[in-house]
């Protein structure tokens, strides 16, 4: 260890070498990374300023699209340039940041999911009881507890990661500083790291998505022992088609690179299938939110109206 020159920095190796594809992933990913800003900027200006959309779902949802905002921020910027100059150069700090962030907002994105599917829960099976349920301080503690349970699952993850030696190649086979391609270069002991992965970054997510899938267990039984009508229940089912699909989209590819075992998969498969939450879901998510929900698009065009034609111009 000793004759061995101790790493200060990293190079990410991003996508693709070939020339081509850089410049049309250059292209594809900054209107993503557009899309994402814009739609879930336009979420958040609503929520703050529709009063209808004062309840909690839009509050939960509101911080849902502020998570999406900064999380593809933390990983596409430093991918787009990539295409554009090559090889990135990133030091020890700045990787470990961008580590702490990525789990950090990745991880309270799973939890505020899940405290999603609690107020679906709520609302349906206990409408009579929901104010009282999700009263405004209940919705503010569940949203610290949210944001706390990421920001503590990413400190253990940083401060473990600042602790290991890194003295080989300096190669990271991806557009970020993820946990799994740094762990491959260490060339000191990873087994607290690895228990780290494999038990509290797993319970983190298998834990919130049992409570998504009983919740909706929950709800299903309700709903055909309580209504009758195939009206009523598709009206009931349809109100959580957005959550389920937003479920779907992050937490599909997050279970399959993040639960055991986590260092046996390839780094080029984990790169591909990182792109669907740190790229594509962001973008995704408010169309989804949007497109077959009245009240939201009701509004944007209010929204909108008042920001192109203020009153008294």
């Amino acid at each position: 260890m000793l004759n061995q020159t101790e790493v200060s920095e990293f190079i990410l190796l991003g996508l693709t070498d070939i020339q081509g594809l850089q410049h049309f992933f250059f292209i594809s990913f900054l209107l993503l990374y557009l899309t994402s800003l814009l739609g879930n900027g336009a979420i958040v200006t609503m929520v703050i300023s529709e009063h209808r959309l004062h309840t909690p779902m839009y509050f939960f949802l509101g911080n849902l699209s502020c998570l999406d905002i900064f999380f593809s921020t933390v990983t596409v910027p430093k991918m787009l340039a990539g295409f554009l100059f090559g090889h990135q150069l990133i030091s020890f700090a700045e990787c470990l940041a961008q580590l702490h962030f990525f789990h950090f907002l990745g991880s309270t994105e799973t939890v505020l999911l899940a405290t999603m599917a609690y107020d679906r829960y709520a609302a349906i099976c206990n409408p009579l009881r929901y104010t009282l349920v999700m009263s405004p301080r209940t919705c503010l503690l569940l949203i610290v507890a949210s944001w706390s349970t990421g920001f503590v699952h990413a400190m253990m993850h940083s401060v473990m990661t600042s602790r290991l030696s890194f003295c080989g190649h300096n190669h990271i086979h991806h557009y970020f500083c993820d946990i799994k391609p740094l762990l491959n270069l260490a060339c000191s002991n990873i087994s607290l790291n690895m228990t780290l992965l494999n038990v509290v970054t797993t319970s983190i997510v298998l834990g919130s998505f049992t409570f998504i899938v009983l919740s909706y267990l929950y709800i299903t039984c309700f709903v055909f022992q309580k209504v009758w009508s195939q009206e009523g229940r598709w009206k009931l089912f349809s109100t959580c088609a957005s959550h389920l699909t937003v479920v779907a989209l992050l937490y599909i590819p997050v279970l399959s690179n993040y639960t055991p075992p986590s260092l046996g998969s390839s780094p080029e498969r984990d790169v591909q299938v990182s792109l669907m939450y740190t790229a594509v879901t962001p973008a995704l998510n408010p169309l989804i939110y949007t497109l077959r929900n009245q009240e939201v698009i009701s509004a944007l065009k209010k929204t909108l109206g008042r920001k192109l034609f203020p009153e008294g111009k």
